[in-house]
């Protein structure tokens, strides 16, 4: 039977490493997000509004579960402070089992 509530790996980039451990913090506290990982150092290359622009950004990855996203998006765009950040999300297709039911229960705000 497949997992009703399934897990979810949430990648959002941030502009630097306070804002980065401000919105981690936030999406652990509101049980949004088991455990968010900080990634500093990251160079992105993008396009925005016509012109190649290049960035030193943070890399939250979040993990927490489908339920949970809606809730999880909506508080980073509102805390987030770029026009149009970054929120994807990717399924968990395995995992250790222990690790997953210990994202269920920190997350079931």
């Amino acid at each position: 039977m497949p997992n009703q509530d399934p897990h979810l790996l949430v990648l959002c980039t941030c502009p630097d490493s306070v804002t980065a451990e401000r919105l981690a913090t936030l999406l652990v506290e509101r049980q949004l997000a088991a455990c968010v990982n900080l990634l500093p150092g990251l160079t992105s290359i993008y396009r925005w509004q016509g012109r190649v622009e290049s960035a030193e950004e943070t890399l939250l990855l979040a993990k927490t579960r489908g339920s949970r996203y809606a809730d999880l998006e909506e508080t980073l765009v509102a805390a987030h402070p770029y026009e149009l950040p970054e929120v994807i999300a990717v399924p968990i297709s395995r995992g250790l089992p222990g690790y997953l039911a210990w994202i269920d229960s920190e997350t079931e705000g």
